[in-house]
């Protein structure tokens, strides 16, 4: 077994430069899916000056359990998971200041964009998860330190989605929150394991928003 099991695997770009862009995403796929297969959702968005950075996992799954499972079940690849959220943030930071990057995923991906946040606490653009919560089974400590410093925070869910109970869902805003985080926690009725236009339009309008304000 490799230490880095997503060590040397791709990453994807859409949109402009990051010397033209405003603003940029880290945008996560989830299990299954892959780089250039969560890239379709950036065109959605309609944010012409943000650009897109898309890391690839190997074997297209960040790591093997449910996100429910014991953290240790789920090593080496979360930990290099993790490496990789932090490598696509560290390129686009180079060029992009850090409150204007988002990080972004689905499934597997929203998984890992909270998970990095809580335990990477700065002011993000936004945190933005499509049907996601914080990784670990019920009785995993929370005891995250710093603060998001009012980093706007979207959480949306199906209440009967099989793979994301809703009780994580209120669980991860409540963290967020308590991390300083601006969360915005929306529930849909009988949706699936899906993204659907509510979620897009709220993306759209927060990518907007970040690229509009002054520097």
């Amino acid at each position: 077994m490799k230490d880095d099991p997503h060590g040397v695997s791709e990453e994807v770009w859409f949109g402009p430069s990051l010397e033209e862009a405003e603003s940029a995403v880290v945008l996560i796929h989830g299990r299954g899916d892959s780089s250039r297969g969560i890239l379709a959702l950036a065109p959605e968005l309609q944010a012409p000056r943000t650009t897109f950075l898309a890391p690839q996992a190997e074997g297209l799954s960040w790591y093997p359990n449910s996100f429910l499972t014991e953290i240790e079940l789920n090593e080496p690849w979360l930990s290099s998971a993790l490496d990789r959220v932090q490598a696509a943030v560290t390129t686009v930071a180079a060029v992009i200041p850090e409150e204007r990057v988002v990080l972004m995923g689905f499934s597997q991906g929203a998984c890992l964009a909270l998970e990095f946040a809580a335990r990477n606490t700065r002011r993000y653009g936004a945190l933005i998860a499509f049907s996601g919560g914080l990784i670990g089974p019920d009785d995993t400590s929370r005891d995250y330190s710093g603060s998001l410093e009012g980093t706007p925070a979207f959480l949306g869910c199906s209440d009967v989605d099989a793979h994301i109970p809703v009780g994580r869902v209120h669980e991860s805003a409540h963290v967020l929150d308590g991390l300083g985080g601006e969360v915005e926690e929306r529930i849909y009725p009988g949706m699936g394991h899906t993204i659907n236009g509510d979620e897009i339009a709220w993306a759209s309008s927060m990518l907007t928003s970040i690229s509009a304000d002054e520097p």
